[in-house]
């Protein structure tokens, strides 16, 4: 699995950031990203809601699924095909009761008792876990997870999807999924850099986290 988590501000600090990002969420679905995050906490949910209306004409029939982080309300409001609870929000149970049993929820976690806690309670599709390294989206201080804490997570979670989350790229993708990661989650390495296309960034980047993925797969 493989998620993208957005943040705007990382594909552009000017007015057409928004735009930047429904560009990004039609060219994950074409790249065949499995899950987009919508994650803007700083917009109001009017806003918000309309940027992931946006995002699900994007990406439309192409298979990727949008979820909204932390915003049941919004995720709803939208039509997005679930919500991405952070560790510290409301239970899997009462987002469940708001959203349909149809719809995807996935949870941050960020140790093994939390993956435990969470697969036991029940009613997760998916948990993403980390930081495993440092990243400009957390502060220098924010504490960061190791490969072994990754894999006593994803035996915690009992068959559940473990997602690594956090200063992740192709070589990091690799060794987590050695520890037992289903997938990761990221925001930096789908930004694309300076003057490469969105599409192809993600063509050549989705490619060599699924292979990175197989070949770990058959390995082991």
């Amino acid at each position: 699995m493989i998620c993208l988590v957005t943040d705007r501000a990382r594909l552009s600090a000017g007015s057409d950031a928004v735009d930047r990002l429904v560009e990004l969420a039609a060219a994950a679905a074409r790249a065949r990203i499995d899950i987009l995050q919508i994650r803007e906490r700083d917009l109001d949910a009017r806003t918000l809601t309309g940027v992931v209306r946006r995002c699900r004409a994007a990406v439309a029939r192409m298979g990727t699924r949008i979820v909204v982080n932390d915003r049941v309300d919004v995720a709803i409001a939208a039509g997005a095909d679930g919500v991405h609870l952070r560790g510290d929000s409301f239970s899997t149970a009462g987002a469940r009761a708001l959203i349909g049993e149809r719809a995807v929820v996935g949870r941050s976690v960020h140790s093994v008792e939390d993956a435990e806690t969470v697969s036991r309670a029940g009613g997760i599709d998916y948990l993403i876990f980390g930081t495993m390294h440092h990243t400009p989206s957390k502060s220098p201080a924010h504490p960061v997870a190791t490969l072994d804490d990754l894999r006593g997570a994803c035996r915690a979670a009992a068959g559940i999807p473990v997602l690594a989350i956090g200063g992740m790229t192709i070589e990091r993708a690799a060794h987590a999924a050695r520890a037992g990661a289903a997938g990761i989650a990221g925001i930096g390495v789908f930004v694309p850099p300076e003057g490469q296309s969105v599409d192809r960034h993600l063509q050549t980047v989705v490619g060599e986290l699924r292979r990175a993925f197989d070949t770990c797969q058959a390995v082991s």
